[in-house]
């Protein structure tokens, strides 16, 4: 299994609706869904943060970092 999870929920995550984790039989169909999120979130939030996939054992991880 393979989780998609949300490093640090910023206000407009919060406000978004999104949903912080979701799990995958499949590793590729899973990194495709963690690039998505983060490109939608670099795409639609405040842009104050950048987000992007980091790859922690069988989880892959949206960081948040500060612009």
């Amino acid at each position: 299994m393979f989780t998609v999870k949300v490093e640090k929920e910023c206000g407009c995550f919060k406000r978004s609706g999104m949903e912080n984790s979701k799990t995958f039989t499949n590793k590729d169909d899973a990194m495709i869904e963690a690039r998505e999120w983060a490109a939608e979130m670099n795409e639609t939030f405040c842009q104050k943060h950048n987000f992007s996939v980091v790859e922690e054992g069988n989880d892959l991880i949206i960081k948040v970092e500060m612009n």
